[in-house]
């Protein structure tokens, strides 16, 4: 939310929001991207439809109306292939749509699924930076401060003595990345996400051999459980390479996520 209020501060701007959609488009309903001059923040998809929308805002910024539509057909006319149609609504952000803005987006942020990464060693710390920027509510956990030290991103970090604690006290339909450098906390955290019964993703860090001993180990039924993650990877092992293949499962297992809040698009605000 720091970028956005940053943005919205540098000076008046235009909001462009996707208000309805027919058919195929590459942004869903509510989308929107704030345009001051050749600055843009956000995007409804790119293409020929931003370039006009972007070209469209500029133009209410010299004007004196206050609002404008765009009703675009997203066909061969304007060289998009996408076949269906959306209806955009352009206004100028003014002090009072500009907390809206702030208060939709914190409601927005604060409705995202969790993902807590337990373990702040190479792989979490990678899995951390990855997740920044996606559509996500991450959190990096360990109990060793100096590894929680070496991380530098975005991602909020909790100094846990008793980690499982975190995992009792997650949100429903979490996911859950255990890749610790204990397999015994590693086993007790897997086996606490896979009883609460409403884990979105449970993924652990290990071999096949790892997770036949596991399914030893376990009370219960093991199904739900991802051992090893980024099973499609061949070959390369670095952190980062295994990050961007959990990054992956984990959306996969979230599903097509939806905007979280349901945006305000009357033009008379």
């Amino acid at each position: 939310m720091s970028d956005l209020r940053a943005f919205l501060d540098e000076g008046p701007c235009v909001e462009v929001r996707i208000a309805e959609v027919r058919g195929s488009s590459p942004r869903e309903a509510g989308a929107f991207m704030l345009v001051r001059g050749d600055a843009l923040r956000g995007t409804i998809g790119g293409g020929q439809l931003e370039y006009m929308a972007h070209d469209e805002a500029r133009g209410l910024a010299r004007s004196d109306e206050r609002s404008r539509e765009m009703d675009v057909p997203l066909g061969p006319e304007i060289g998009q292939c996408c076949g269906g149609r959306v209806r955009l609504e352009l206004r100028h952000v003014d002090a009072a749509r500009a907390e809206a803005l702030l208060r939709e987006e914190a409601a927005r942020r604060e409705a995202l699924p969790e993902v807590l990464i337990f373990g702040a060693g190479h792989v979490g710390r990678a899995l951390a930076r990855a997740l920044e920027p996606l559509p996500v509510k991450a959190k990096l956990i360990d109990s060793r401060e100096g590894e929680l030290g070496h991380y530098r991103g975005e991602v909020p970090t909790s100094l846990s003595a008793i980690p499982e604690a975190e995992v009792r006290e997650a949100g429903k339909g979490a996911a859950y990345v255990i890749a610790t450098h204990d397999h015994a906390l590693d086993f007790l955290l897997a086996s606490e996400a896979l009883e609460r019964g409403d884990a979105a993703y449970v993924g652990m860090i290990g071999s096949k051999t790892k997770r036949a001993r596991f399914k030893r180990w376990h009370a219960g039924d093991a199904h739900g459980l991802v051992c090893p993650m980024a099973a499609a990877m061949k070959g390369d092992r670095r952190p980062e390479v295994i990050a961007a293949f959990v990054a992956a499962e984990i959306l996969g297992a979230l599903g097509a996520l939806q905007p979280a809040v349901k945006p305000s698009v009357d033009m008379s605000e």
